[in-house]
Protein backbone atom coordinates (compact mmCIF):
# COMPACT_ATOMS: atom_id res chain seq x y z
CA UNK A 1 0.00 0.00 0.00
CA UNK A 2 1.61 3.33 -1.01
CA UNK A 3 1.92 5.86 1.56
CA UNK A 4 0.08 8.86 0.67
CA UNK A 5 1.35 12.17 0.16
CA UNK A 6 1.05 14.98 2.19
CA UNK A 7 -1.17 17.80 1.23
CA UNK A 8 -0.83 21.21 2.85
CA UNK A 9 -4.48 21.79 4.05
CA UNK A 10 -5.52 24.99 6.31
CA UNK A 11 -8.95 26.02 7.77
CA UNK A 12 -9.99 29.43 6.83
CA UNK A 13 -13.24 31.34 7.44
CA UNK A 14 -14.11 33.17 3.66
CA UNK A 15 -16.77 35.84 3.94
CA UNK A 16 -18.67 34.41 1.29
CA UNK A 17 -19.21 31.00 -0.57
CA UNK A 18 -19.70 31.90 -3.65
CA UNK A 19 -17.19 29.34 -5.45
CA UNK A 20 -18.19 28.78 -8.55
CA UNK A 21 -21.90 28.73 -10.24
CA UNK A 22 -23.29 30.12 -13.24
CA UNK A 23 -24.79 33.14 -13.35
CA UNK A 24 -28.60 34.02 -13.93
CA UNK A 25 -30.57 36.86 -15.59
CA UNK A 26 -33.80 36.78 -13.28
CA UNK A 27 -36.43 38.77 -15.62
CA UNK A 28 -39.86 39.56 -13.86
CA UNK A 29 -42.52 42.25 -14.25
CA UNK A 30 -42.91 45.37 -12.31
CA UNK A 31 -46.60 46.20 -10.68
CA UNK A 32 -46.68 48.76 -13.84
CA UNK A 33 -45.94 46.23 -16.16
CA UNK A 34 -42.49 46.96 -17.24
CA UNK A 35 -39.46 44.08 -16.88
CA UNK A 36 -37.03 44.45 -14.21
CA UNK A 37 -33.89 42.07 -14.45
CA UNK A 38 -31.80 40.61 -11.48
CA UNK A 39 -28.39 39.34 -12.05
CA UNK A 40 -27.91 36.44 -9.40
CA UNK A 41 -25.08 33.58 -8.54
CA UNK A 42 -27.07 31.27 -6.52
CA UNK A 43 -28.87 28.85 -8.31
CA UNK A 44 -29.18 24.82 -8.83
CA UNK A 45 -31.34 22.62 -11.07
CA UNK A 46 -33.33 19.27 -10.66
CA UNK A 47 -35.45 17.87 -13.36
CA UNK A 48 -37.46 20.92 -13.78
CA UNK A 49 -36.93 22.88 -11.08
CA UNK A 50 -34.59 25.55 -10.56
CA UNK A 51 -33.81 26.65 -6.93
CA UNK A 52 -33.05 30.79 -6.64
CA UNK A 53 -31.55 32.10 -3.54
CA UNK A 54 -32.40 35.84 -3.05
CA UNK A 55 -31.58 38.27 -0.76
CA UNK A 56 -35.06 39.70 1.22
CA UNK A 57 -36.09 43.34 -0.14
CA UNK A 58 -35.22 43.30 -3.54
CA UNK A 59 -37.62 44.50 -6.44
CA UNK A 60 -36.80 41.53 -8.12
CA UNK A 61 -38.04 39.13 -5.15
CA UNK A 62 -41.14 41.19 -4.69
CA UNK A 63 -42.23 41.16 -8.33
CA UNK A 64 -41.79 37.03 -7.93
CA UNK A 65 -44.23 36.66 -5.13
CA UNK A 66 -46.87 38.66 -6.93
CA UNK A 67 -46.99 37.64 -10.69
CA UNK A 68 -45.58 33.99 -9.63
CA UNK A 69 -43.58 33.41 -12.55
CA UNK A 70 -40.33 35.14 -14.71
CA UNK A 71 -37.88 33.57 -17.49
CA UNK A 72 -34.62 32.43 -16.35
CA UNK A 73 -31.63 33.62 -18.44
CA UNK A 74 -28.55 31.78 -18.20
CA UNK A 75 -25.54 34.51 -19.18
CA UNK A 76 -21.90 33.61 -21.23
CA UNK A 77 -18.97 35.18 -20.71
CA UNK A 78 -19.89 37.96 -23.36
CA UNK A 79 -22.74 39.26 -20.95
CA UNK A 80 -20.26 40.04 -18.12
CA UNK A 81 -20.20 43.59 -18.51
CA UNK A 82 -23.86 43.52 -18.54
CA UNK A 83 -24.27 42.20 -15.21
CA UNK A 84 -21.55 43.83 -14.07
CA UNK A 85 -23.69 47.24 -15.33
CA UNK A 86 -26.57 46.13 -13.41
CA UNK A 87 -25.28 44.72 -9.74
CA UNK A 88 -25.33 48.35 -8.21
CA UNK A 89 -28.66 49.06 -9.42
CA UNK A 90 -32.30 48.06 -8.29
CA UNK A 91 -35.68 48.51 -9.53
CA UNK A 92 -36.65 49.72 -6.07
CA UNK A 93 -38.00 52.97 -5.79
CA UNK A 94 -36.63 55.04 -3.50
CA UNK A 95 -33.75 52.91 -3.25
CA UNK A 96 -33.94 51.23 0.56
CA UNK A 97 -31.40 52.59 3.10
CA UNK A 98 -30.19 49.29 3.46
CA UNK A 99 -28.59 49.15 -0.28
CA UNK A 100 -26.11 51.76 0.17
CA UNK A 101 -24.29 52.33 -2.89
CA UNK A 102 -27.03 51.02 -5.38
CA UNK A 103 -28.95 53.62 -7.70
CA UNK A 104 -32.47 53.08 -8.91
CA UNK A 105 -32.81 52.12 -12.48
CA UNK A 106 -36.29 52.24 -13.98
CA UNK A 107 -35.39 50.11 -17.67
CA UNK A 108 -32.32 47.58 -17.46
CA UNK A 109 -32.78 46.21 -20.54
CA UNK A 110 -31.94 49.24 -21.73
CA UNK A 111 -28.84 50.60 -19.18
CA UNK A 112 -27.48 46.84 -19.62
CA UNK A 113 -27.52 47.45 -23.32
CA UNK A 114 -29.78 44.27 -23.47
CA UNK A 115 -32.30 43.10 -25.98
CA UNK A 116 -36.11 41.92 -24.61
CA UNK A 117 -37.82 39.03 -26.15
CA UNK A 118 -41.44 38.60 -25.47
CA UNK A 119 -41.92 35.20 -23.98
CA UNK A 120 -44.82 32.19 -24.50
CA UNK A 121 -46.11 30.43 -21.72
CA UNK A 122 -45.63 33.80 -18.82
CA UNK A 123 -45.29 37.73 -19.58
CA UNK A 124 -42.08 38.55 -18.22
CA UNK A 125 -39.41 38.98 -21.00
CA UNK A 126 -36.41 36.63 -21.97
CA UNK A 127 -32.68 38.27 -22.61
CA UNK A 128 -31.85 37.69 -26.31
CA UNK A 129 -28.40 37.43 -26.15
CA UNK A 130 -28.47 35.15 -23.14
CA UNK A 131 -27.73 31.65 -24.85
CA UNK A 132 -29.91 29.63 -22.20
CA UNK A 133 -33.61 31.10 -21.95
CA UNK A 134 -35.96 29.55 -19.50
CA UNK A 135 -39.61 30.29 -18.62
CA UNK A 136 -40.80 29.37 -15.35
CA UNK A 137 -43.55 30.01 -12.72
CA UNK A 138 -42.89 30.20 -8.96
CA UNK A 139 -43.79 26.70 -7.15
CA UNK A 140 -42.89 27.52 -3.53
CA UNK A 141 -40.91 30.44 -1.76
CA UNK A 142 -39.42 29.53 1.70
CA UNK A 143 -37.93 32.20 3.45
CA UNK A 144 -35.43 32.28 6.16
CA UNK A 145 -33.53 34.37 8.44
CA UNK A 146 -30.14 32.97 9.79
CA UNK A 147 -28.27 35.27 12.06
CA UNK A 148 -24.53 34.83 10.66
CA UNK A 149 -25.80 35.06 7.14
CA UNK A 150 -28.58 37.74 7.72
CA UNK A 151 -28.62 40.62 4.92
CA UNK A 152 -29.35 44.48 6.33
CA UNK A 153 -32.63 43.40 4.40
CA UNK A 154 -33.80 40.84 7.07
CA UNK A 155 -32.94 37.49 5.56
CA UNK A 156 -32.82 35.28 2.78
CA UNK A 157 -35.31 33.08 0.40
CA UNK A 158 -35.31 29.90 -1.48
CA UNK A 159 -37.46 29.96 -4.55
CA UNK A 160 -38.45 26.68 -6.06
CA UNK A 161 -39.23 27.27 -9.72
CA UNK A 162 -40.79 25.05 -12.35
CA UNK A 163 -39.44 25.23 -16.08
CA UNK A 164 -42.04 25.58 -18.51
CA UNK A 165 -40.36 26.39 -21.51
CA UNK A 166 -36.48 26.33 -22.70
CA UNK A 167 -34.88 28.34 -25.54
CA UNK A 168 -31.44 27.80 -26.43
CA UNK A 169 -29.23 29.82 -29.20
CA UNK A 170 -29.26 27.70 -32.16
CA UNK A 171 -25.22 27.56 -32.47
CA UNK A 172 -25.80 25.84 -28.83
CA UNK A 173 -27.95 22.96 -30.06
CA UNK A 174 -26.23 19.23 -31.41
CA UNK A 175 -27.51 18.49 -34.38
CA UNK A 176 -30.77 16.50 -34.06
CA UNK A 177 -32.69 18.32 -31.35
CA UNK A 178 -32.51 18.59 -28.09
CA UNK A 179 -29.25 18.09 -26.26
CA UNK A 180 -26.78 21.57 -25.59
CA UNK A 181 -23.33 21.44 -27.03
CA UNK A 182 -21.15 21.41 -23.79
CA UNK A 183 -18.10 21.91 -26.34
CA UNK A 184 -19.76 25.45 -26.86
CA UNK A 185 -21.90 26.41 -24.23
CA UNK A 186 -19.80 27.75 -21.26
CA UNK A 187 -21.75 29.52 -19.10
CA UNK A 188 -20.57 32.38 -17.08
CA UNK A 189 -19.43 31.53 -13.41
CA UNK A 190 -19.31 33.99 -10.42
CA UNK A 191 -16.33 32.64 -8.51
CA UNK A 192 -15.57 34.50 -5.30
CA UNK A 193 -16.60 37.68 -6.50
CA UNK A 194 -15.18 37.59 -9.89
CA UNK A 195 -16.06 36.46 -13.45
CA UNK A 196 -15.17 33.87 -14.83
CA UNK A 197 -15.38 32.13 -18.11
CA UNK A 198 -15.59 28.29 -18.26
CA UNK A 199 -12.91 26.52 -19.65
CA UNK A 200 -12.46 23.31 -22.17
CA UNK A 201 -14.48 20.24 -21.35
CA UNK A 202 -12.34 17.51 -19.55
CA UNK A 203 -14.58 14.39 -20.38
CA UNK A 204 -18.19 13.13 -19.95
CA UNK A 205 -20.28 11.04 -17.64
CA UNK A 206 -21.38 7.45 -18.45
CA UNK A 207 -24.79 8.88 -18.58
CA UNK A 208 -24.23 11.15 -21.11
CA UNK A 209 -26.28 10.27 -23.93
CA UNK A 210 -24.50 12.11 -26.67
Amino acid sequence: MQTPIPIPIRTIHPRILYFGTPVLLIATRNEDGSANLTPMSSAWALADRIVLGLAEGGQGLANLRRERECTLNVAGPEQWRAVEALAPTTGCDPVPDWKAGYRHVADKFALAGLTPLPSEQVRAPRVAECPLQMEARVAACHARSVDDWKNDAGGFVTVETEVLRVYAHEEMVLDGGNHIDPQRFRPLLYVFRHYVGGGPTLGRTFKAEV
